[in-house]
C-alpha cells in the first residue's frame, strides 16, 4: 500500500538513487564567501561575516538583536541562563522534542517539567501548562512561581516549533505571564516561519535557532540567539568567555563559555540566507504536494496551525496506529526513500525518566504515529 507513496517522492526528485530525508542545498554565493573567508585568514571566531551573518538574521526575524553561537543547544543553554535558570530551578517544556531542549536545562543543573502538547501545532499546549500549573504551583510572595510541595522555582517555559510549525504562542505568553514564568522559544526547526505575520522566536524573552545540517539553511554546525538589543549584549559576553574588553590583557569577570561561531560558518551562513526564502517557496510546494497526492487516504498530512505559515521544515504524516507507522518506515526505507519516525518521547530515556510530568496523552499518541516524510528543497528550485 505504500508503492505508490514511494513513486510519488520519487518523481518529485526525479531519481532513483537513495533519498535522504534533508539534504542541504549550495546554489548560491556559498562557495565564494568560504573562499573569501580563507583568503581574508580570519577563518576563527572574529571577522566581518560574523557581525553580517547577525545582522542579517536579526533584520529577517525582526529580532532586536541575534547572536551567532557554535551550535543551537549552545544557544539554548545561554538562552536559559539570560532568563536567570539556575540549578534546582524547574523548567517547563515539552517531552515531545529533540533531546537537545532537555539537554540544555540540564546543563544549568535545572530540572524539565514534562507537559502535554496540542495535537494540531505538535507543539506544548497552553492548555495542559495552564493545568499542570493550577494543580502545582503557587506564586509566591516574592512574585516567583514555585511547586506547592517542595518550594522550587518554575523559572522558565521552553516550547518547540515542531517541524517548523509555529505553537499556540498568544496562548503561552498569555500563562506565562500569568504565571510570571519566562518564555524561551526553541525555534531551532522553524526560521522562516510565522505567527500571525510576526516571526517565529520574537514572542518569548529569548529564542534560539539552529543551522546544523540538516536544517532549512546551515552553516555545517552554528545556531543563533534572538533577544533585544540589552540582553543581546550580555548574550554575546557570556558567549565568548565572558572576556573584559582590553587591548591584550585576558580578563574575564564571570563564568562564560566558548560558544562563538567561526567566520567561516558564519560565511556559509550569509550565503545560505540570500536563498531562504526560495527555500521556504519550495518546501511549501512540496508540503502542498504531499497535501494533495494523501487526501482521502490513511496518512494524515500534518498541516500548518491555523493564522500560521509554516517553513514546512520537515513534512510528516500521522499514521492510523503504530502498526502503521513501523510497516511505512520499513518499506520506505527497504526501498531507498528515507522516513523517520518522530523522537521517543525524553520521559522515556533514562536521564529523564524521573522528571516531572502530566499525563502526556497527546504526546504518547503522536510518539506512536507520527513519521517523518523526505523534505529536501525540490531540484527545480536549484537551478
Amino acid at each position: 500500500m505504500f508503492e505508490p507513496l514511494v513513486d510519488f517522492i520519487r518523481e518529485q526528485y526525479a531519481t532513483r538513487d537513495p533519498i535522504p530525508l534533508h539534504a542541504p542545498v549550495f546554489v548560491g554565493k556559498d562557495r565564494a564567501y568560504v573562499l573569501d573567508t580563507i583568503d581574508s585568514t580570519f577563518v576563527s571566531s572574529v571577522g566581518r561575516y560574523v557581525d553580517r551573518f547577525e545582522q542579517d538574521v536579526a533584520r529577517y526575524t525582526g529580532c532586536g538583536r541575534a547572536v551567532a553561537v557554535v551550535n543551537g543547544t549552545a544557544a539554548l543553554h545561554v538562552a536559559l541562563r539570560l532568563v536567570g535558570v539556575q540549578a534546582g530551578d524547574l523548567v517547563i517544556t515539552q517531552a515531545l522534542t529533540f533531546v537537545a531542549t532537555c539537554n540544555a536545562i540540564s546543563y544549568c543543573g535545572a530540572e524539565p517539567v514534562f507537559v502535554d502538547v496540542d495535537q494540531h501545532t505538535l507543539g506544548l499546549s497552553p492548555r495542559a501548562m495552564d493545568a499542570w500549573l493550577d494543580a502545582n504551583a503557587r506564586i509566591d510572595s516574592d512574585g516567583t512561581c514555585r511547586t506547592r510541595d517542595t518550594g522550587q522555582p518554575i523559572r522558565a517555559c521552553v516550547p518547540m516549533h515542531t517541524f517548523g510549525h509555529p505553537v499556540d504562542l498568544d496562548a503561552l505568553v498569555e500563562v506565562c505571564r500569568r504565571w510570571r514564568i519566562a518564555l524561551v522559544e526553541d525555534a531551532a526547526e522553524s526560521l522562516g516561519s510565522f505567527y500571525k505575520g510576526r516571526h517565529t522566536g520574537t514572542f518569548g524573552v529569548v529564542a534560539t535557532l539552529s543551522f546544523n545540517g540538516n536544517k532549512i539553511i546551515t552553516t555545517g554546525g552554528g545556531g543563533m540567539i534572538l533577544c533585544d538589543e540589552q540582553t543581546g549584549a550580555r548574550a554575546k559576553h557570556l558567549t565568548t568567555t565572558a572576556k573584559v574588553a582590553h587591548p591584550f590583557a585576558y580578563e574575564h569577570d564571570e563564568l562564560g563559555y566558548n560558544y562563538r561561531l567561526p567566520n567561516l560558518n558564519a560565511a556559509l551562513g550569509c550565503a545560505q540566507l540570500e536563498l531562504l526564502d526560495r527555500f521556504v517557496e519550495a518546501k511549501r510546494v512540496m508540503a502542498a504536494r504531499y497535501a494533495r497526492f494523501l487526501s482521502g487516504s490513511s496518512l494524515k498530512f500534518v498541516t500548518e496551525p491555523t493564522d500560521c505559515r509554516s517553513n514546512y521544515w520537515l513534512n510528516a504524516v500521522i499514521c492510523e496506529d503504530r502498526a502503521q507507522r513501523d510497516a511505512l518506515l520499513a518499506h520506505t526505507n527497504g526501498q531507498g526513500v528515507m522516513t523517520r519516525p518522530i523522537w521517543v518521547l525524553m520521559s522515556r530515556l533514562p536521564m529523564y525518566k524521573g522528571a516531572r510530568r502530566d499525563e502526556l496523552t497527546r504526546s504518547q499518541w503522536l510518539e506512536d504515529r507520527v513519521v517523518n516524510l523526505p523534505s529536501s528543497v525540490l531540484p527545480e528550485y536549484l537551478r
